[in-house]
């Protein structure tokens, strides 16, 4: 029995496969039921060995992650069973970065094809065919939102939400800022922005300004009315409803990532008789803004709105390129989870050994 479990156990030490390095592998293959514990040493440069871990159960694979790259370690193995104890030593391993993972062979697949149709649509787009983007209501609905409040006298106040300009729902808010702002302008009408974070004020400063002067009507920006509250979360939605109450907008964008704060600024939007367009990333509090505004861009009808916007054949191409790669990803789930359910379906009914005799008969 000792004998076929010398010849059986098997421990071997390499540099740890598809990693960044700093990390050396120990693999164990076929481990006695006997084993009672493993015991790791190392040295390098000369050095005595050094216990490192003690493991007391068996295990298939051991990382030493307390290593550096282009450094030779040498390790010994002591495999302590019942009634004797296996030394292994391996010299000069050293650990290293490698280039690629291959374990995720699949990735690289599927960026290059995802890739090859994004830029494959791009350059449809840049060939001046139309490319079909389905209407959103919302950002339709916009200059009816800004026409109705110049018609009332009343001004339009735009919420960018709680989060920076790193926050991809805040830039989203200031292309939509962008169209709002020169609608605006536009109208001769006025527009009103209180802001969470100053560099989002300052961001949205410049937007305004630009949109005016795209507008033809520079001289009519007014710098006071894009404003900073506070970054004090309920203090900023106090401060916003009483704006609201004050100057009675007869349009209100809510354009952004928001939080619990979501429905009280929409009740109070509501509560004054204004026309809401709402839109956000956060999941949580779309169906507060479905329920209290009239219109609602939900999750990605939001980071669309530049394409929808400006309809630049790079953003255009971008979005069907991406429309496309979810439907190859779904069209791959799908036929994963119907073959999965088909086998499995067959597998417990009995179906598929009477399929196997059904073709042994002949």
């Amino acid at each position: 029995m000792l004998i076929f479990i010398l010849l059986s156990l098997n421990v071997n030490v390499m540099d740890t496969p598809n990693d960044g390095g700093k990390s050396i592998s120990i693999y164990f293959k076929n481990i006695p039921q006997t084993l009672k514990y493993v015991k790791i040493y190392r040295k390098t440069n000369g050095e005595k060995f050094t216990l490192i871990d003690s493991l007391k159960k068996a295990k298939e694979e051991y990382q030493d992650k307390k290593v550096d790259n282009g450094i030779p370690y040498d390790y010994k193995i002591d495999v302590v069973l019942q009634d004797t104890v296996l030394e292994f030593i391996a010299n000069n391993i050293v650990a290293s970065p490698q280039w690629f993972n291959k374990t995720r062979m699949n990735v690289l697949v599927f960026t290059i094809i995802f890739s090859v149709i994004i830029l494959g649509m791009i350059r449809i787009a840049r060939g001046g065919k139309e490319l079909f983007i389905r209407k959103i209501p919302a950002l339709d609905s916009i200059d009816e939102a800004v026409g109705r409040s110049t018609e009332m006298g009343k001004p339009v106040l735009f919420v960018p939400g709680l989060t920076g300009v790193t926050d991809a729902g805040g830039l989203a808010s200031l292309t939509i800022l962008g169209r709002v702002a020169k609608k605006v302008a536009e109208y001769e009408s006025t527009l009103i922005m209180p802001n969470y974070d100053p560099v989002v004020m300052t961001a949205a400063q410049e937007v305004v300004k630009q949109a005016y002067t795209e507008a033809g009507k520079p001289d009519a920006y007014q710098e006071k009315n894009i404003m900073y509250l506070t970054t004090e979360q309920f203090g900023f939605a106090a401060g916003v409803d009483g704006m609201m109450v004050r100057e009675k907008p007869g349009a209100i964008f809510l354009q952004g990532y928001f939080f619990a704060e979501s429905l009280i600024l929409a009740e109070t939007g509501h509560s004054i008789g204004a026309i809401q367009i709402a839109g956000t990333i956060a999941k949580e509090q779309l169906p507060f803004f479905v329920a209290a505004c009239d219109y609602t861009l939900i999750g990605e009808e939001m980071l669309a709105a530049s394409s929808y916007i400006s309809k630049d054949p790079m953003m255009l191409g971008t979005i069907k390129g991406e429309d496309y790669s979810k439907l190859i990803i779904m069209a791959i789930i799908g036929f994963s989870v119907l073959v999965g359910t088909i086998g499995y379906l067959a597998h417990s009914s009995g179906l598929l050994n009477w399929f196997n005799n059904f073709v042994g008969w002949f």
